[in-house]
């Protein structure tokens, strides 16, 4: 199938329950898990490989070689690079970025090559990594720095969700 000529906003069914969002571009030899969603003008490079339930927002940039885990969430305009001195053109130059199980890349943050996220970190919106961030923490800035414990930050979104709840009844 030729994603990029199918009309803007069109579905595009991925196996294993997966979906794309037309215009997008999908490399050769990436891997799609099942349940996955890849946004409108997203660009997935080749010989990618997502794990399930991978959420991948618009216009955002995955290079090719890169590994998602399961559960990873790429927020809109976020980039995640593989190529330390680009254009290099050579491969055994590159260091793609593998990103842990259930981690979180806020939108419009970027990855630096080789900067691989541990399982359930999280990268701020608008940061840069600059280095490996360790799983279950959180990071933010340029360059980003360690803010709080993932589990400080999934207390402070669950305490927002019951205020959110308590405030609309």
């Amino acid at each position: 199938m030729d994603i990029d000529s199918l009309p803007s906003g069109k579905r595009i069914t991925l196996d294993g329950n997966s979906v794309a969002w037309a215009p997008c571009c999908i490399g050769e030899g990436t891997v799609t898990g099942s349940d996955c969603s890849i946004g409108a003008l997203a660009h997935i490079g080749r010989n990618v490989t997502l794990g399930n339930g991978c959420r991948i927002q618009g216009s955002a940039y995955i290079a090719d070689e890169c590994q998602l885990l399961d559960g990873v969430f790429i927020g809109p305009n976020a980039t995640v690079l593989n190529d330390k001195y680009p254009p290099s053109g050579n491969k055994k130059q590159w260091q793609p970025v593998t990103i842990g199980r259930h981690a979180v890349v806020g939108g419009g943050s970027t990855i630096l090559p080789g900067c691989d996220m541990g399982e359930y970190s999280v990268l701020g919106a608008g940061s840069t990594l600059t280095k490996p961030l360790p799983k279950h923490e959180v990071w933010a800035g340029n360059p980003a720095v360690f803010m709080m414990s993932r589990k400080a930050y999934d207390e402070k979104q669950q305490h927002l969700k019951i205020n959110s709840a308590q405030e609309s009844d």
